[in-house]
């Protein structure tokens, strides 16, 4: 699977992208062979990349939303006179700094002459920083570091808001905005640096499938949805995230159970026979306990363990810890968690209503309604084909 599953996926690099779009000045940088592709990933220190954003001025700030984003992106110069961006997470984003460091390696061994690579990192006390090769073109560049998921190979290929920009014209004129930007999406998800993070065939070609329109018909059609007063009545899953009641949701995901994580691979080998297989099932036994009576704390410690053994994957566990943060007042995790099991089950509406809450609780509103949107055309398709 991967980069080679499905021919749509190299359309959608345009064969410009190395001269027009990824434009990597040369100051400083005149020993890279085009085979190096840059410099090896490094770790820096907090007190370099001080000294390369001016202090972090105000002055280089890069960001969509200036100081107000939730993770700052600052353009800045190494004493090599090597042009940078530094992204700077706020205090709560990574509070595991192992994780960081890890997630941060996997995305910096990838080097291409179409990414803007990934130089390094800085991970001092509650710091939390990324450095990669600053990238004149605005709109690739501020997408690269506004993405809330930065370790994702697809935000280093595409402009997700300008997905007409990075494709083949051999898809012009084929597909509409919502479509486009649609596929883009899918072909991102087949590019997950871990293999089982990535979708299984069956869903793939179920996502694809509408979007293969050879005459028109309605959307609603194509996708199987309820048409008219069906829509109308919220469930009272949408109705509770509308209302942003986390008690309400709560309460549905509780009574919901692991229903949905019927039919999902879970890659297990001879460790099932294991004492680690069974210390990792009651890792959730607990956490599901710990969920039922709200203590939310306690359950994010569980799920966490059974999340990081690696030997399962559960879109319902994500889900049940995604919820836990946000009772901890947590969103940004929260939205990581809803991202998660949305990856793991890419037509689970739960995930996109859990997305539609953290993003709210982040301040990002016109995000928040895309997510929500997401959320409600998935139940009703999920509704109509019961």
């Amino acid at each position: 699977m991967g980069i080679q599953f499905s021919s749509l996926v190299p359309c959608c690099v345009n064969s410009q992208v190395k001269t027009s779009v990824i434009e990597v000045p040369h100051t400083g940088n005149e020993d890279r062979s085009e085979a190096d592709n840059g410099p090896a990933f490094r770790e820096y220190t907090f007190e370099q990349l001080k000294n390369a954003t001016s202090g972090f001025s105000v002055q280089n700030i890069v960001s969509e939303h200036g100081e107000k984003a939730p993770n700052v992106v600052y353009k800045g110069k190494l004493e090599n006179q090597m042009r940078i961006a530094v992204k700077r997470f706020n205090r709560n984003a990574w509070p595991d700094s192992r994780q960081f460091l890890e997630e941060a390696r996997s995305v910096g061994q990838l080097r291409h002459q179409r990414l803007a690579n990934l130089l390094g990192c800085c991970c001092e006390g509650e710091e939390r920083l990324l450095v990669a090769e600053y990238m004149p073109n605005e709109t690739l560049a501020k997408h690269l570091f506004h993405c809330n998921s930065l370790f994702h190979a697809y935000d280093l290929f595409f402009s997700f808001n300008n997905w007409k920009t990075n494709c083949s014209s051999c898809l012009e004129g084929q597909f509409s905005d919502d479509d486009g930007t649609e596929l883009v999406r899918w072909a991102s998800r087949c590019l997950q640096y871990e293999p089982r993070e990535r979708p299984n065939p069956k869903s793939l070609v179920a996502a694809l499938a509408p979007l293969q329109k050879e005459t028109e018909v309605p959307s609603h059609e194509l996708m199987g949805i309820p048409h008219g007063s069906t829509l109308a009545s919220l469930s009272p899953l949408d109705e509770a995230c509308s209302r942003k009641d986390l008690t309400a949701i709560h309460e549905v995901l509780e009574k919901l159970g692991y229903k949905d994580d019927e039919g999902i691979a879970n890659e297990l080998s001879f460790q099932m026979w294991t004492d680690q297989m069974q210390d990792m099932l009651n890792c959730k036994k607990k956490g599901d306990a710990a969920f039922r009576q709200k203590d939310f704390r306690l359950a994010i410690e569980f799920y966490t363990q059974f999340i990081d053994a690696g030997t399962m994957v559960s879109p319902t566990v994500h889900a049940r810890r995604s919820l836990c943060y946000l009772m901890s007042e947590m969103p940004q995790e929260a939205l990581g968690d809803a991202m998660q099991a949305q990856v793991i089950s890419p037509l689970w509406h739960i995930a996109s209503y859990l997305q539609y809450v953290s993003l709210g609780g982040l301040g990002m509103e016109h995000e928040a309604q895309v997510a929500l949107k997401e959320g409600t055309t998935l139940e009703a398709k999920r509704s109509g084909q019961k």
